[in-house]
């Protein structure tokens, strides 16, 4: 917003955005966004502690900017002249203000950079502080949340004040292996040397509608490469689509957004972690199996386009769902969505594959077919619920992972073989439920988990019916006869031992009463993650790597299925 006069004294305010001339008192009313276009005007540091913070909750840190000039930098001023006139007009120490404060009745450590300070620049007392926050954060056991508004490191402190990106990295390295939350609020600018620290390295990065965030800025990039750059570019809503921010939130939503994040992050630490494992449930369910129908006819009804999609069950048999996106590499697979919701009350890091009902829908997600940053996504969120404390659900619907060249090139199976490994030793409960179709190793790369539900009319399998039969018979019109071969229904799988249980659906199927279907997944779920929840990590690592250790030759192979299933249901060995 462009003003001529101290903004105590001004009464009207233009919008760099739309021109609009605006009422101050209805503009700050309205946090400084434009109520003609939305634009977002920049808040200094106590504006927007004022306003991510509860009232009076905000302390600042005892620790004061120390001053310094280490290399004696001069321009057309000396540098301690111009931290002089920057003090003087923003009345801060320095370019970040640092404290203890709550954000929905939850503590957190909170440092708030300011650009009117030398552009926000990332100095040595600007990294001491944030280091300090961080430190802070540790000691109380709180999550850490950063605000960012920085043209990069400032030029005025040399290679130290490069140093300070290393500075404050180890500090959140600190608090990632204690498990606590880190929280980057990404506002306009953040750009060069926060932008490749610590605003980027936190569990989450969150950018206020508007901000743009880059290493380089537009200007350089069009001078070194003479490049057009693309509309937005750099630019939260850009991000979002490239993966590099898990969401673009409004001002008027921030506090509540990281409100509900930083509750789910409060509730996974208080869950109990050491208490006496009880018995395992037996690998094999004794829930009576429907009568036998034909698995051509169980196939086409995991494909009905009715059938409800892991965003429906995360609406009605989950509650609260905050979707978190990106790779953090450069993509957002629209084939895969997750984050955190609540079942029953507890949170919950949910993911899953996502079809869509119209072919519209199906194209956008590409048929529920993840690609290599589908599956970084995923195994992203699976590391993130782990520091948490989190238990992980996986909802599998998918004919397979994207077998496309840009797939490959992308490394579709180094990806896959990542979540598998991650999954094998993730140290937080995962509850898997195949809700559909569970295609080869695209579903399995969801599906490595301590249970592992199928609903009734779902399929899982090593490759499509129509795969089967186009390599083994003569044609792909053999799909029916494939399918009956493959043993691809949960009966079949929970006869293997593949699968734990099966959920009941609605009759004749789910696409015929989603709501009751979400009922019916809920129960399951939660009936199946609860027995784990006190489980110690190590004892869930090894009974996973146990479960799994069972489909080998030696102990299949004597006696086929029943042999199999018999093993299954022995005591482990402690």
């Amino acid at each position: 917003m462009t003003t001529t006069a101290p903004r105590d004294e001004q009464l009207w305010s233009r919008c760099d955005g739309c021109a609009s001339l605006l009422y101050r008192k209805r503009l700050r009313r309205n946090l400084d966004v434009c109520p003609e276009c939305g634009s977002h005007a920049r808040l200094d540091a106590p504006d927007r502690v004022a306003q991510l913070a509860d009232p009076d909750s905000f302390t600042p840190l005892p620790d004061r900017a120390v001053r310094v000039d280490p290399i004696e930098f001069v321009d057309a001023l000396p540098y301690p002249h111009r931290l002089g006139a920057a003090r003087a007009a923003t009345g801060l120490d320095e370019a970040v203000l640092c404290g203890t404060a709550r954000v929905g009745g939850h503590p957190v450590a909170l440092a708030v950079m300011d650009f009117r300070f030398l552009g926000g620049s990332l100095g040595c007392a600007v990294g001491e502080l944030i280091t300090r926050t961080a430190e802070r954060a540790l000691a109380d056991d709180v999550p850490l949340v950063l605000v960012t508004a920085s043209g990069g490191a400032r030029m005025q402190e040399g290679a130290l004040s490069l140093m300070q990106m290393a500075t404050v990295s180890q500090a959140l390295a600190g608090m990632r292996e204690a498990g606590l939350l880190t929280v980057s609020v990404v506002t306009d600018p953040t750009y060069g040397g926060v932008a490749a620290s610590f605003a980027t390295n936190t569990d989450l990065v969150l950018a206020e509608s508007g901000a743009r965030l880059g290493f380089a800025g537009p200007r350089v990039i069009r001078q070194v490469t003479g490049a057009t750059l693309p509309e937005g570019f750099q630019t939260a809503e850009y991000l979002l689509r490239h993966g590099q921010v898990d969401m673009v939130v409004p001002r008027h939503a921030l506090r509540g957004r990281l409100a509900a994040l930083l509750a789910a992050a409060h509730s996974g630490r208080r869950a109990p972690a050491g208490a006496p494992a009880p018995r395992p449930a037996p690998a094999v369910s004794t829930v009576a199996a429907a009568p036998d129908r034909d698995p051509w006819e169980t196939v086409r009804t995991a494909r009905h386009p009715g059938r409800p999609t892991t965003l429906d069950y995360l609406e009605t048999a989950f509650d609260g769902f905050v979707e978190l996106h990106g790779d953090r590499l450069g993509a957002d697979c629209p084939a895969v969505v997750g984050g955190i919701a609540r079942l029953d009350g507890r949170p919950v890091m949910v993911i899953g594959h996502q079809k869509g009902h119209t072919t519209a829908e199906l194209v956008t997600r590409n048929f529920g077919m993840a690609s290599p940053a589908g599956h970084r996504k995923a195994l992203r969120l699976m590391r993130l619920a782990a520091r948490l404390r989190l238990p992980v659900v996986t909802l599998v619907d998918t004919p397979g992972a994207d077998p496309g060249v840009t797939a490959e090139q992308q490394g579709q199976a180094a990806a896959i073989a990542e979540n598998i490994l991650a999954l094998t030793v993730l140290p937080t409960p995962v509850v898997a439920v195949v809700t559909g179709e569970g295609g080869s190793g695209g579903a399995l790369a969801l599906a490595v988990a301590d249970r592992v539900l199928m609903l009734e009319h779902a399929v899982y399998s090593v490759i499509s019916p129509e795969g089967c039969a186009a390599i083994l018979w003569p044609d792909s019109s053999a799909a029916p006869q494939a399918a009956r071969a493959l043993r691809l229904t949960g009966a079949d799988l929970c006869r293997l031992g593949v699968v734990d249980e099966l959920v009941p659906e609605p009759r004749p199927a789910a696409h015929a009463d989603p709501a009751g279907a979400a009922e019916l997944l809920r129960r399951a779920v939660a009936a199946n993650l609860a027995p784990l929840l006190t489980v110690p990590p190590a004892t869930l690592v090894r009974r996973r790597r146990q479960r799994f250790r069972r489909f080998g030759a030696a102990r299949s192979a004597t006696a086929g299925p029943a042999a199999t299933a018999r093993a299954a249901e022995r005591p482990e060995v402690a």
